[in-house]
């Protein structure tokens, strides 16, 4: 049988204590740009010396907050042959939205993490890593949203990039009473509630069984105030059975494989079709339309991200024969040779959360411009594609 237990009258109300058999778990609620959640993340742990102590991070959240120098271990041709630049790219700005927070509320984000694994080391206590791996998370999300409600998010991500609004102090008090980066989500949520299920919701279920998992009977759990309520509610339930389910990346849906072949089935067989009942020249003609039409607007899109003219040149050639595969796409080419004609150094991995806040940061930073450069060929091909496409279609008419 399973009860809360009165919160001691010692702490704040954002600690609850939740019991679970013999087991007494004591979870933190706190912000993670606030120093005075890290400060009583230290309290109840030096005061309660639990068997474990479970922080709300994943094994790749924790390396980048302890390890200093990070950046210099980061191999972005690995990442690029992967197809993890769009991961990277939104860790990225949540970092980058988190950290212009912190600046101003005069902590750095994730300070309350960092203390709870710093506090437990000095105790000889073992910590518990208890959130999902961000890139399962993360690619849920996009799976969970439509194209066009995709459009909306990135677009609020951008935005969130360049606003400067200074907040006043209401709302920096506002602010460090809760999970900063759950709160720009919930936000989100109320037009994308598919967004809020799986970042808030299934994360929850997440840290709960994670932590019921945990070993010892008296446990303290770090997690951020926005997980704070549906982590001690799943907590209370059991559901282990759903561990498996949400912390997989949905496939493709066929339909989508489908459609990824179907594009270069159309545009080459209309092209054979051209060349069997209009002669070799026309089909001549229209394979030379393709090759501009893709090539020069992916070459454009290389140019405005002021690329090295090799990956220019590499957009104008990769963009007509990545257009007729799903397998790889242009940006991912035209990312993968300005890494290796100009490579970033590790000072431009360091202040690439900063230059990420103005215009000229993009184009000043060689990380950030492998970005553009990842970007902007592979939508000039997008447009190329249906361009080129829709022309050579019309020709069978």
């Amino acid at each position: 049988m399973q009860s809360d237990t009165p919160v001691e009258a010692k702490y704040p109300p954002e600690v609850r204590t939740v019991k679970l058999g013999e087991r007494t778990i004591i979870l933190v609620g706190t912000a993670h740009v606030s120093q005075q959640s890290a400060d009583l993340v230290r309290q109840v742990i030096e005061s309660e010396n639990p068997d474990c102590v479970c922080i709300e991070l994943d094994q790749k959240r924790y390396d980048s907050l302890v390890q200093k120098k990070r950046w210099e271990a980061l191999d972005l041709k690995q990442i690029i042959r992967t197809k993890q630049l769009s991961t990277l790219v939104v860790n990225l700005v949540l970092a980058s939205y988190q950290k212009k927070l912190g600046a101003q509320l005069g902590v750095l984000p994730g300070s309350e993490l960092l203390e709870a694994a710093k506090v437990a080391k000095e105790c000889g206590i073992p910590i518990a890593l208890c959130d999902r791996e961000v890139r399962v998370t993360l690619r849920r999300a996009w799976r969970a949203t439509s194209f066009w409600k995709k459009s909306y998010l990135l677009a609020n991500l951008a935005a969130s990039l360049f606003d400067n609004t200074a907040m006043d102090e209401d709302k920096i008090n506002e602010l460090k009473k809760q999970d900063v980066l759950s709160e720009l989500l919930n936000e989100l949520g109320q037009s994308l509630p598919e967004l809020k299920i799986v970042i808030i919701d299934e994360r929850d279920t997440y840290l709960a069984e994670k932590i019921k998992s945990s070993q010892g009977k008296k446990l303290v759990a770090v997690v951020g105030a926005g997980h704070l309520e549906g982590t001690i509610k799943a907590l209370r339930e059991d559901r282990a059975a759903m561990m498996d389910r949400i912390n997989v990346i949905p496939p493709v849906s066929p339909i989508w494989k489908v459609l990824g072949w179907a594009v270069p089935a159309l545009i080459i067989g209309s092209i054979m079709f051209i060349a069997l009942h209009k002669g070799g020249a026309v089909a001549g003609d229209n394979v030379i339309y393709w090759i501009l039409a893709n090539g020069i607007p992916s070459a454009i899109g290389a140019a405005i991200a002021l690329a090295h003219p090799f990956t220019i040149i590499g957009a104008f050639v990769a963009a007509p024969i990545t257009s007729l595969t799903p397998i790889i796409g242009a940006g991912y080419v035209t990312a993968f040779i300005q890494v290796m004609v100009m490579p970033p150094v590790v000072r431009e991995f360091e202040t690439a959360l900063d230059d990420m806040t103005t215009f000229k940061g993009w184009w000043r930073n060689k990380l950030l411009k492998v970005i553009l450069a990842f970007l902007l060929p592979g939508f000039g091909s997008m447009i190329g594609t249906w361009v080129g496409g829709a022309k050579i279609v019309s020709n069978l008419f």
